[in-house]
């Protein structure tokens, strides 16, 4: 999984099955994340085959203490230090096996998880808007870590319960040639057994995943009182907050306690039913021994089996909670990973034959999941090279248009081409390239001032992390009139940003994704309201200077400013989801009154600054 993980591993994501969530559920989890063990499967054979070698050590065990006890008794000058070194001997080998089995499990086991994590990840990155539009990102963390932790463990666990298992059929195969009557005894109980664990999977299984839900729900509640702590702090909500998740532990408190209710009345029968097997042994054993008609050591061996008979038995509760969460989370998982993107390269995506920057909006429809159409019949072409804003009420579909631009959504009917080529037919990867979209709230991440800039540039990047800032990282602070702050600050382009750009202001923000767009030289620049938080002079200044950077670049402003209209050569005003008129800006001005309405209740006063 080099490609995708940059570390060892194998493709295990060229490997997945191609199924959806109902042909899932017929395979079986394991089967379709069989896939994904490929590359460990040698070292998790090997594993096992080491932890059966152990295994055959510790079921040959009781049989040669039997015997060493009946040679003792049937001659008094029996030597007794052969027998002892051969135990000696072979508690030294188990010993070394079992660390050699045991941690060839863990280890594949741990790289599972983080192959597994790499697919969720690549998969939730692969994502179309429409997706994050319905899912809360606390549900989709849970299910990245802890999802993801409850498969690892049991991967890890399982083979060591199956080795027990097998040590099971191995000591009953023994008992068998001993003596029928007393394996017969020390089984007796097995049929309640297997009742009593039926029972038991049958009602963890929705509880796990109930429970699995509700730490998920926790971590919703978590991750966006975190994330908007300056939210909740200004509008003295944290009471709130915390009655929130209280409520959402209470629900999860629940179902751990119904979990663990079940544990306590099912998992003791479970673990003591084999025990009443000892009882007949040592009763039917001891009248066999006093009848004649076996031996002491026979005895020995016998109860030695019983405590290899128990031992899986023991853990069969945990590995069925066990096998019953990782079944719920593998579930979750493969949910996300079943979705497909409603946004996604074509089957043979179209190599544009030019790189123009001319765009065509055709008769588009669109509106959000079964939402009411926010575009209707939307058609507008933006040549190369020219400069257009977009202007309309709140709600008319601006930005709706701007994410359409850049394929974020694709329209319900109608088509968006650019340079003659319907955007569906096209490598999202190459839309990307081509487009770049600045929004009016930009996020940047906790890195420093220049890799934020340098975001959307691998070969940058690497230089900043060397150490070394390059000048087109400088030349277009200058461009987007950043700068200035940058270098006013102690470690210049090396500073961070904190959490969401946090330590800045909104005009610097906006400043900062001004210029990481402009790094990747797109071919159409879409601007959504990117200056509405720039101070009007500031802006002006910023104008000034993508005058030059923009020459020949297609550009869209959506405004609400007049000095950003007035960098436009034509103006289309949108309004209740429909292009209403177009023309320069002092033509609507004498012949559209909406336009004139708009202005008047819409624009920001351009004299007053914002912060």
């Amino acid at each position: 999984m080099t490609d995708l993980l940059g570390g060892a591993g194998g493709s295990a994501a060229a490997a997945l099955p191609p199924v959806r969530a109902a042909e899932g559920l017929r395979l079986g989890w394991i089967r379709r994340l069989w896939p994904v063990l490929g590359p460990q499967r040698p070292v998790v054979v090997a594993s096992f085959l080491v932890g059966v070698v152990a295994l055959l050590i510790n079921v040959a065990v009781p049989t040669i203490v039997g015997v060493t006890i009946d040679d003792a008794i049937a001659s008094t000058d029996a030597r007794l230090e052969p027998f002892l070194v051969v135990l000696v001997v072979l508690a030294l080998a188990r010993a070394v096996l079992s660390v050699v089995y045991r941690y060839g499990l863990y280890r594949s086991a741990y790289r599972v998880e983080v192959d597994v994590r790499g697919l969720l990840f690549r998969n939730l990155l692969d994502q179309s808007f429409s997706f994050y539009d319905r899912v809360q990102t606390g549900q989709l963390v849970s299910r990245a870590q802890s999802d993801v932790r409850s498969v690892q463990l049991y991967l890890a666990v399982a083979p060591l319960i199956l080795t027990a298992l097998l040590s099971f059929v191995l000591a009953v195969v023994v008992m068998l040639a001993t003596s029928v009557a007393l394996t017969i005894a020390a089984v007796v109980a097995l049929p309640g057994v297997y009742v009593v664990g039926v029972a038991l999977r049958n009602r963890l299984f929705p509880l796990s995943w109930i429970i699995q839900g509700r730490q998920a729900e926790v971590t919703s509640v978590v991750e966006e009182s975190i994330a908007g702590v300056r939210v909740v702090q200004a509008f003295g909500a944290e009471p709130r907050q915390v009655g929130a998740l209280a409520t959402a532990a209470r629900r999860l408190r629940w179902a751990n306690v119904e979990q663990g209710s079940v544990r306590a009345r099912l998992a003791p029968l479970l673990e003591n039913l084999p025990r009443l097997g000892s009882v007949l042994v040592l009763l039917l054993g001891g009248w066999l021994v006093i009848e004649g008609r076996l031996e002491i050591g026979a005895i020995v061996a016998f109860n030695s089996y019983i405590v290899l008979l128990q031992v899986p038995f023991r853990f069969l509760g945990f590995f069925l909670i066990l096998g019953q969460r990782a079944r719920a989370s593998a579930e979750r998982i493969f949910e996300v990973l079943d979705e497909v993107p409603t946004v996604a390269d074509p089957p043979h995506p179209v190599t544009a034959r030019t790189h123009l920057g001319r765009l065509e909006v055709d008769d588009v429809w669109f509106g959000y999941g079964d939402g009411p159409d926010l575009l209707r019949g939307v058609s507008l072409v933006v040549e190369p090279g020219e400069t257009v804003a977009v202007v309309g009420p709140s709600g008319s579909g601006k930005s709706t248009l701007a994410r359409l631009l850049c394929r974020f959504y694709d329209p319900r009917s109608g088509s968006v081409r650019l340079d003659g080529v319907d955007l569906r037919q096209l490598a999202v990867a190459d839309i990307r390239r081509a487009v770049a979209v600045v929004p009016d709230e930009p996020y940047l991440f906790s890195a420093t001032l220049g890799e934020n800039l340098a975001f959307g540039r691998g070969d940058l990047l690497d230089l900043l992390e060397e150490g070394t800032t390059p000048d087109e990282v400088r030349e277009v602070a200058e461009v987007v009139d950043a700068a200035g702050f940058i270098e006013a600050t102690e470690s210049g382009y090396d500073t961070p940003v904190g959490e969401r750009g946090a330590t800045l202001s909104g005009g610097q923000r906006q400043r900062l994704a001004l210029g990481r767009a402009l790094l990747v030289e797109p071919e159409v620049l879409v601007l959504d309201d990117a200056t509405s938080a720039i101070d009007v002079h500031v802006e002006a200044r910023i104008h000034e200077a993508l005058t030059r950077v923009r020459a020949g670049r297609t550009t869209i402003l959506v405004a609400h400013r007049l000095s950003t209209i007035n960098l436009a050569t034509r103006v289309v005003l949108l309004d209740d989801g429909v292009v209403a008129a177009t023309g320069t800006h002092v033509e609507l001005l004498e012949r559209s009154p909406r336009y004139r309405e708009v202005l008047a209740t819409t624009l920001v006063d351009d004299e007053e600054p914002a912060p």
